[in-house]
């Protein structure tokens, strides 16, 4: 990883140390990004996308034992999910723990995707917590495939916009969604 890489991530995490909002790359396309467990930080999140709170947010975690963390209990089968999925995807659990409660749906549950990209990887590695990674739009408009689409009005309202991956151009598809329900019981949401 080099230097101006890991000046954008000290960068990202110290804006959200202080409940700020960052824009930044992720596994599948650019997010609006906070501290999951700031409930003040999140409320941002919704009033920048001008988006109801009863719309839960996902998180990125950096690695799958961190699932555990903000997860009451894990049905065994989410394992094997992470461990085989062959691109980005999302499970929605139920129980979610430690993380801010206007984040999380009506019922509880909450959208954790564990990041194999490199930039968002390092960034929820380097912040040791749960971050939202919700897509850089307001909401009902399309979400943009890359940078060059993020609209001025979300530039202007973040705290911080990570300057890797900015020149990028390809359109990335968004996330699997899988909900699991309790006894193990698989929902596919979006494929």
């Amino acid at each position: 990883m080099n230097e101006a890489i890991r000046q954008d991530v000290k960068k990202a995490c110290e804006v959200m140390q202080k409940g700020g909002i960052i824009l930044y790359p992720t596994d599948t396309i650019w997010g609006i990004g906070c501290d999951a467990t700031n409930a003040e930080a999140v409320k941002r999140v919704y009033d920048i996308k001008k988006r109801a709170d009863s719309k839960a947010m996902l998180v990125l975690v950096d690695s799958s034992v961190k699932v555990d963390f903000y997860v009451r209990d894990v049905p065994a089968v989410a394992w094997d999910l992470i461990d085989y999925a062959t691109k980005p995807l999302t499970i929605i659990y139920d129980g979610a723990r430690n993380l801010a409660e206007n984040l999380l749906a009506e019922d509880g549950s909450v959208g954790i995707r564990v990041t194999g990209e490199a930039f968002s990887k390092e960034l929820c590695f380097r912040f040791r917590k749960a971050i939202v990674s919700t897509s850089a739009n307001i909401s009902g408009q399309p979400s943009p495939a890359n940078f060059s689409e993020i609209s001025e009005e979300i530039k202007q309202a973040v705290d911080y916009i990570v300057g890797y991956r900015q020149d990028e151009v390809g359109h990335p598809k968004p996330s699997g969604i899988i909900k699991l329900g309790k006894g193990g019981e698989v929902k596919i949401i979006r494929e």
